[in-house]
């Protein structure tokens, strides 16, 4: 299973960019195949109609390819202000944005229709940003994801790693695995092809 990770964030010690890379690695322990995004890879700019009138930016066709290519994602949103970044809805808006000139890319929705997209958060705050994903749910749902049930929020993020990026407790660790199987345990099932997670 093509197993496809990435946080909302560009911070260096972003929290959720840490998340991201202990998922992956309960991922590939679990027998995927694992791709880690870091946006800060892409050079995308703030969507613009104008500009995109101009033709749409290389680095947003190889991001809706890399989207494309995997079955199976898992996202780690941040929340500001009650809600993911902008930075998060930036990349989602112009991955499902209609590429008119493109045949391939005609359909906004292409790179998202029947992905299984498990959802996770980390804050510093108690709650551990889960009002990010209430509201990342439905945008994900109206972009004709599958979102995975489970889903986990990392609260008390500052203290919950070790110095190797590892969370200390094995109550969050269960929580994000959970997640990740879940992820793939319904990927598996949407594309029988695929190599069924136990």
């Amino acid at each position: 299973m093509k197993l496809l990770i990435f946080a909302g964030s560009t911070r260096a010690q972003s929290f959720n960019r840490q998340l991201a890379k202990v998922a992956a690695k309960m991922a590939r322990q679990a027998g995927a195949e694992v791709t880690l995004l870091e946006l800060s890879s892409l050079d995308i700019p703030m969507y613009n109609a104008d500009l995109e009138a101009n033709g749409t930016p290389p680095d947003v066709i190889r991001l809706k390819e890399i989207m494309y290519q995997h079955p199976a994602w898992v996202i780690c949103s941040p929340e500001y202000n009650g809600s993911y970044t902008a930075l998060l809805k930036n990349t989602l808006d112009w991955a499902s944005s209609p590429v008119k000139s493109d045949p391939n890319w005609q359909q906004g929705t292409k790179a998202f229709t029947g992905k299984v997209v498990g959802l996770l958060s980390a804050s510093p705050g108690a709650l551990g940003g889960l009002r990010s994903l209430s509201h990342l749910t439905p945008l994900l749902l109206n972009l004709q994801c599958w979102v995975t049930p489970q889903q986990y929020a990392l609260g008390q993020a500052g203290s919950a790693f070790d110095a190797d990026g590892e969370l200390l407790n094995t109550t969050q660790r269960a929580g994000v695995e959970s997640v990740v199987k879940q992820v793939l345990w319904a990927a598996a099932r949407f594309a029988p092809s695929a190599t069924t997670v136990n």
